[in-house]
């Protein structure tokens, strides 16, 4: 099937990040919008996003976009979309999604509708008045914003978050998606040394190590639209064989961590197991008042405790305050920092050579970063 049409949603703030890929990943019409990138092709294409995505949250495939001012327009929107390209007699199509500034504000009530104008076609479709719904799952999503409706397939599954290597995690561990993104905003390279004092489960290190590698973080698991009857069987193995021919194995990248708990130390060295990285990934017991910079050149990335997550604020202030005491500028060092505080920059002691608005989880923050000497 040519020209699929495809919405890759994504954590706001990292839209232009997102897009950047899928372009370097060859894909088309690559357009970013407000907390999602829209592009175009075809099945290869739709195996190729889900292996190879560090920065999006899903996969979806765009069946329609309609205005809505009630019930009647959102049944009759839904009700054209050719559900029997995508949905066999047999397969499952649950709902979910969200209304944003809508007048159809029930979410409860727009999956009901949605629901029954899909089956109502997929019903005269396929001769029947009962689609017993035992096959394939085939999530269907939508997104109802101000008076505009958005129809989805979602064709991932769990979440392109959810790698496979961290059935683990300490508390408040930071999104792979986001991990991934402040690697990439951080320039880390094939040649690069990326140290994190604050590692935690180690986030921030693999992902760091998996783009470096140019691992594709789909690599190791499967996707929800593997089990469509209408996606070609060799549309992601061909496509695993080409993520694993582009890895490389030429590369000098190597990353340090760092962190007070032992059981994080332990949990990094198992997370950087599972994603076949622990021999690139060096981690020991450190505290943030011991950090010294032994290396040529190095970027420090890192996600410190903050009041929100697990210290007070007078506790995380304390502690940006040594971090600006440590992190000395350095022909060749950068430091990239991610915090929700205003007045980071005041405690750390000098002003970020650049910022970039980023969302951790529900929690709106700046990542601080600083390379200039």
């Amino acid at each position: 099937m040519e020209n699929i049409k495809f919405a890759a949603p994504c954590l706001l703030g990292i839209e232009g990040v997102c897009a950047d890929e899928l372009k370097r990943l060859d894909i088309q019409n690559v357009q970013a919008e407000n907390g999602r990138v829209l592009f175009e092709g075809d099945f290869t294409t739709l195996a190729r996003a889900n292996i190879g995505s560090r920065y999006a949250e899903r996969i979806q495939i765009l069946l329609g976009e309609f205005p809505v001012y009630s019930f009647e327009d959102l049944f009759r929107g839904v009700n054209k979309i050719r559900w029997e390209d995508w949905i066999g007699e047999r397969d499952a199509f649950p709902v979910k999604g969200h209304c944003v500034g809508s007048k159809l504000s029930s979410v409860p009530d727009c999956q009901k509708i949605i629901k029954k104008a899909a089956a109502k076609r997929l019903g005269e479709k396929y001769g029947t008045g009962w689609l017993e719904e035992s096959g394939s799952v085939h999530q269907i999503q939508f997104l109802i914003l101000k008076d505009r409706c958005s129809i989805m397939l979602d064709t991932t599954g769990a979440g392109l978050h959810k790698r496979g290597y961290r059935a683990n995690s300490t508390i408040a561990p930071i999104k792979e998606t986001l991990a991934a993104a402040m690697s990439d905003l951080s320039h880390v390279r094939h040649y690069s040394t990326v140290i994190d004092p604050f590692c935690g489960s180690g986030t921030i290190l693999i992902e760091s190590a998996l783009k470096a590698l140019n691992i594709a973080p789909g690599l190791r698991r499967k996707f929800s639209c593997e089990n469509w009857a209408v996606v070609p069987a060799n549309a992601f193995m061909t496509e695993r064989e080409r993520a694993q021919d582009l890895i490389r194995h030429d590369c000098e990248f190597q990353a340090y961590g760092y962190d007070i708990d032992d059981e994080a130390v332990e949990l990094t060295k198992e997370n950087a197991r599972k994603a076949g990285v622990e021999k690139r990934i060096h981690v020991e017991k450190r505290d943030i008042r011991d950090f010294e910079e032994s290396f040529e050149r190095a970027a420090v990335i890192c996600n410190p405790p903050y009041g929100e997550r697990l210290l007070d604020m007078e506790q995380a202030r304390e502690l940006y305050k040594t971090m600006g005491e440590k992190f000395q500028k350095h022909n060749g060092w950068s430091y990239s920092v991610i915090s929700p505080d205003d007045n980071f920059e005041t405690i750390f002691g000098r002003s970020a050579d650049k910022r970039r608005k980023l969302y951790n989880g529900m929690i709106k923050c700046q990542l601080y970063m600083y390379f200039k000497n």
